[in-house]
């Protein structure tokens, strides 16, 4: 199963503060110990929503852009990871050792081809399907 970690945001990182050597280096070892470990398929942390942008999508197709810097903090990403995990449960005790001090990290289980397969009836789709797992297996050789 892969999962994205998500890192919450907060007043420092929407400010562009970057975190301290100490911090890097500690996450750098955590890294280090995903990748040992070949759990860790990606891994950044994010710029400031104001170096950012949304696109809200409307009724018949209308799109409107919207430039940060966002509002609600607490509703931003700073960063995040994609793992490989056999469960939920061993992604959340690899991520309770993460070197945060404070803050807060969510895990959301990312979904995998076959969870479609119940909704797809067509060749198409099936195709479609077959060329996102070739895909994912192209980038995983490289």
């Amino acid at each position: 199963m892969r999962f994205m970690v998500l890192v919450k945001a907060n007043k420092d990182s929407e400010a562009g503060v970057l975190p301290s050597e100490e911090m890097l280096l500690e996450m750098d070892k955590f890294n280090l110990q995903l990748v040992k470990a070949g759990v860790m398929l990606a891994g950044e942390g994010l710029q400031p929503s104001s170096k950012g942008a949304r696109i809200a999508f409307g009724p018949n197709g209308k799109k409107a852009v919207i430039d940060g810097p966002f509002a609600e903090t607490k509703e931003l990403l700073g960063g995040f990871w994609i793992v490989q995990m056999k469960s939920k449960e061993e992604c959340i005790e690899w991520f309770s050792r993460a070197p945060f001090r404070d803050g807060e990290i969510e895990i959301r289980q990312v979904f995998e081809s076959a969870d479609f397969e119940p909704v797809i009836r067509t060749d198409e789709g099936r195709a479609m399907l077959a060329w996102e797992d070739d895909q994912r297996k192209q980038q995983g050789k490289r």
